[in-house]
This record gives structure tokens, C-alpha cells and sequence, in this order.
């Protein structure tokens, strides 16, 4: 091929396109602004969720934890662990009954 079938080809492929192919227009600088303001948006909230998230999550940085009992007497009662659980289960509903008699009792044995 020569430098002037060259040209040619140029010269037809400048003629074929648009004058404004290649150009922004004004939807494209719309779609910017847009995106623009949305990542606005969320840096924005982003910032204040992390303002929320304490700086370390170690148990040791945190302030000790205050436990106030439901009643006076749980200041004056000193139980051993697992003793309120007991005390839950106890007076709750049973789920599984024991076999009665033909009476309505229980049997004991």
C-alpha cells in the first residue's frame, strides 16, 4: 500500500465521522456532577458512622462494666454463681411433666 491509499483511507475516515463524536456534551458534565455529589454524600456519612465506632474494642480499654441488682436484697445477698438460674428454672413452667397415676399424682420413688 503507498502513502497515498494511505491518505485516502484517512481522508475517508474524517469524512465518515461526526464533527462532535468525541466530545463531551452536557449529559456526560450532568452524570459527572451527579457522582460527584453522591460520593459527597457518602464520605459525609461514612464520617459519621465512623465517629461512632470506639477506638479499640480490647475489653481491657473499656470502662468497667457497673451491675445494679432488680431488688435491695440482691445487695445484701451473697450467692454463688449460677444460683439466679436456679432459681429461673424453678419457677418456671415444666415443659416435659413427670407420669402421673391414674389419681392425678405424681409417684415418688
Amino acid at each position: 500500500m503507498t502513502s497515498s491509499a494511505a491518505v485516502q483511507v484517512l481522508a475517508a475516515a474524517e469524512q465518515q465521522l461526526p464533527e462532535d463524536v468525541g466530545k463531551a456534551g452536557p449529559l456526560g458534565l450532568l452524570l459527572l456532577v451527579v457522582l460527584l455529589i453522591a460520593v459527597a454524600f457518602l464520605v459525609k456519612s461514612m464520617s459519621g458512622h465512623l465517629k461512632r465506632v470506639p477506638r479499640s474494642f480490647d475489653e481491657a480499654d473499656q470502662e468497667p462494666r457497673i451491675v445494679v441488682p432488680d431488688s435491695p436484697a440482691g445487695l445484701v445477698d451473697d450467692r454463688e454463681p449460677g444460683q439466679d438460674l436456679l432459681e429461673t428454672l424453678r419457677r418456671a413452667p415444666r415443659a416435659i411433666e413427670a407420669p402421673r397415676d391414674d389419681e392425678g399424682r405424681t409417684p415418688r420413688g
